[in-house]
């Protein structure tokens, strides 16, 4: 069971990732998809998707080697 949750911890914040990235590559060409109105606006969104993403999987990775004591010394709590 706790493996599941992992993989579930792992896999959505990736799938939030992937959406900004797909959003910005539309915004580069172009393409407007429905719920925007402006392009700079769906550039915007997808940034902050594929930021989110990005913090939430580095912390529990972070987070995962912390507890199993892999980290260079500047990473670990003190």
């Amino acid at each position: 069971m706790s493996r599941l949750l992992a993989l579930l911890i792992l896999v959505l914040p990736g799938a939030i990732s992937a959406l900004g990235i797909k959003l910005m590559r539309d915004t580069l060409f172009g393409h407007t998809i429905k719920p925007f109105a402006a392009l700079w606006l769906q550039g915007l969104s997808g940034f902050i998707f594929f930021a989110f993403g990005l913090y939430v999987l580095a912390g529990f990775i972070l987070y995962r080697d912390r507890k199993r004591n892999q980290v260079s010394p500047r990473f670990r709590k003190r």
